[in-house]
Order: structure tokens, then C-alpha cells, then sequence
């Protein structure tokens, strides 16, 4: 995680200012005790000197760019503040009232596994996007301005085959909710998997991980937890047993339909962390996308995972050569994870991801996604504010 602000360039400007404000002072001061006519042609002849040295000259070119560009960030904010507030700062939206599941241990905003797409969407509404997972089948997103945020993906039947939210909408059988810790959801729900089956082979899990996966009901249960917030339950996915065999592996292809469907869904479920948190959501930047994408293709191609790229450039170097103005950026790296839902929930669980992804300031994200030889994914998050 890195962050550059232009706070610097403020700094130096007042500085500067107080500098000159001192310097005269001192002086009227001094000529007014001594009435020198000789001392004034000194000072004269000092400042002449200075002011035509290169690097008085170079010193003031730098500081009259950072003004220009400053200037010219503010002026946009300005003009554009009324409507960035009135498209980022979501509206209240009221919960649903959570009902007991009846077919399911689990249900997430009263959806199970199993229901119909139009059951699911006579309560979820229309989806808000669709995009290709690692399933090789779509999730379609649902949300009303990020708020009751569910991603829920339908097998060729049109039934739900599988559930994610990193809200409050989840509800059980053995009374887990998003305050239960990782203790408690151990004592309701036993020892988690430690590995899993796909044909012949046998993939182990992490260990130590952030993460807790069940077999319950014929579905592999995913309980995340918040080591910032006491290891309480802060997302949770349910794939069906049918779904998660039909992945052969833990890495699915990388193709540009799932390099596009990463990237939407890193953005969409940073947006629901915000606005869980009470804050802003951010707006889609395409530009910033593109370079984003370059630096995750980078890292993939070479094999490194860095901030600075082997050329040297960091984060801000490489948006400033795409012509990406900004008063305040940061940069998010993943890589190895087998989908965004694993990413992000890894990033939130970084104390300095998570500040990006929370970040007050912050207007503007693009996601790149890249993969290796191996199909193994590398992510990007650029964010920033203008």
C-alpha cells in the first residue's frame, strides 16, 4: 500500500511565504535603526544576484507548477462538488427484516441456495451487473446505491448456485450473525475443512488464514472474519457442492471475460465495504483502469509483486505518465488469490490496504487484473481524488 498526497506542496509554499515575510521584516527593521543607504544597496544587490541564479529561477518554475496544478484540482472540485457529493454519498436505504432460513442453514437477505433467479429477484429486484466469475458463469450483483449489497450467481437452471455479501444480511439456524466471532462460529458449526477434494487431487487451504470453509447442506461455506474488528464475521460466500466441483482446479484460465469480471467485482465490493463503513462510494475511472492494468500485466509477465515497477516508477510516477491529474492517490496490490472475493476480504484484513479502501478522500478507482502463466491472478487498485 502506498499514498501521495500534495500536502508537501502546500508545506513548501507557506514556507516559502513565511521565509520571504521574515527575511523582509528583518530587514525594514534594520534599516529603519540605521538609516543606511549602503546597507539598502546590499540588500539590493543581493536579492539581484539571487533572483538571477538558476536555481532561484528553477526553485520558483517548480513551485508556480505545483500553484497551477493546485489551482487547477481545486477548481474542478469546486465546480464539480455538488454533483460528485450527490452521485458518491449513497441515500439510506432500510435493511430488510431477516427471516429464519427453512431449507438452509444459512440465508443472506432472506436468499438461499437452491431458490429460483425469480424468486431471488422478486425480493433483490434487477441486477445492477453481471459479470463472468471464475465458475465460468456470471455473478449478478444486487444492491440499491451499494446498500444491501448481495452477489448471487445462477447455475443453467436459473437457480441460485451460489451467495456472497459483505453486509449485514446474513442470517442462520444456529444464530451466526455478522457480530458472532471466530470462536463462535466454531462452536456452532465444528472444526472447519482443511482441504478439498476435485476429481483425483486434494487442495489444502491456507493455513492461519482469515477465512474459516464448512461442508454444510451440500454447499462449501465461506466465513471470513475482520481481524481489525475481534475476528467478527465480515463476509460470507455459499457455493453449492455441484458448483465447486465443476472447478477442477483452484485457478481457472485466465481469460479476458474473467480478467474484465475481476476487475468490476474488486470495484464493486470495495464500494460495499464503504458504504458499510459509512462512507463515499467511488466512481469508476477507466484511465486509471488502463493503468492499473498495465502494472498487474507487469508484475504477471515478469514475475514480481511490487509497488515499483523494474523501470523504478512507483505508483504515482506511472499515473502521472498516463495524464492522470490528482491531489491524492494510492495503489492496492494482490496477487495468487483464486478470485476478487479472496482479494479483497485479504486487503481489508492489511491495515494499509484497508486505509485505501476506507480512505475518506478518495473519489476515483480503477482495477487492472493480469494473469500468469500459471492463471494465477495479479490485482491493482489505483484510487485517487481530484
Amino acid at each position: 500500500m502506498v499514498v501521495e498526497t500534495r500536502d508537501n506542496i502546500v508545506i513548501r509554499l507557506l514556507l516559502f511565504g513565511l521565509l520571504l515575510f521574515g527575511s523582509w521584516y528583518a530587514y525594514e527593521e534594520y534599516i529603519d535603526k540605521e538609516n543606511s543607504q549602503s546597507f539598502l544597496k546590499t540588500v539590493k544587490t543581493e536579492i539581484d544576484t539571487m533572483i538571477e541564479s538558476p536555481e532561484f529561477k528553477n526553485t520558483i518554475e517548480e513551485l508556480a507548477g505545483g500553484i497551477s496544478d493546485l489551482a487547477e484540482g481545486l477548481e474542478e472540485r469546486l465546480k464539480d462538488f455538488s454533483q460528485n457529493e450527490q452521485q458518491t454519498v449513497p441515500s439510506d436505504v432500510e435493511k430488510p427484516d431477516l427471516e429464519t432460513p427453512t431449507e438452509q442453514t444459512f440465508s443472506i437477505h432472506n436468499i438461499e441456495v437452491g431458490d429460483s433467479k425469480e424468486e431471488v429477484e422478486e425480493v433483490l429486484g434487477t441486477a445492477k451487473r453481471s459479470s463472468f466469475n471464475e465458475y465460468d458463469i456470471e455473478w449478478h450483483a444486487y444492491h440499491e446505491n451499494y446498500q444491501n449489497f448481495v452477489m448471487v450467481a445462477y447455475d443453467e437452471n436459473n437457480t441460485a448456485a451460489a451467495l456472497y455479501t459483505n453486509q449485514d444480511l446474513l442470517s442462520s439456524t444456529k444464530n451466526i450473525t455478522f457480530k458472532s466471532d471466530k470462536q463462535a462460529v466454531r462452536n456452532q458449526l465444528g472444526e472447519p475443512i482443511t482441504k478439498i477434494r476435485k476429481g483425483l487431487t486434494y487442495y489444502q487451504f491456507q493455513e492461519n488464514s482469515d477465512y474459516d470453509v464448512f461442508f454444510i447442506d451440500h454447499n462449501y461455506v465461506t466465513v471470513f472474519y475482520d481481524k481489525h474488528e475481534n475476528n467478527t464475521v465480515t463476509a460470507i460466500q455459499i457455493i453449492s457442492e455441484a458448483l465447486e466441483q465443476s472447478k477442477r482446479s483452484f485457478y481457472t484460465d485466465g481469460s479476458e471475460s474473467l480478467k474484465i469480471g475481476f476487475e468490476y467485482q474488486l470495484f464493486d465490493l470495495t464500494n460495499a465495504a464503504r458504504v458499510q463503513h459509512g462512507l463515499n462510494i467511488l466512481t469508476w475511472d477507466e484511465a486509471v483502469k488502463e493503468t492499473a492494468r498495465k502494472h498487474s500485466k507487469d508484475m504477471a509477465e515478469n514475475n514480481y509483486f511490487d509497488h515499483t515497477n523494474l523501470e523504478g516508477q512507483s505508483p504515482f510516477d506511472r499515473m502521472k505518465e498516463d495524464n492522470i491529474r490528482y491531489i491524492a492517490a494510492g495503489e492496492n496490490l494482490a496477487a495468487g488469490q483464486f478470485s476478487s472475493i479472496f482479494a479483497h476480504e485479504g486487503l481489508m484484513n492489511s491495515l494499509g490496504h484497508r486505509k485505501n479502501i476506507l480512505h475518506d478522500d478518495f473519489e476515483f478507482l480503477g482495477v487492472g487484473v493480469a494473469f500468469n502463466e500459471n492463471a494465477q491472478p495479479y490485482y491493482t487498485e489505483n484510487f485517487f481524488a481530484k
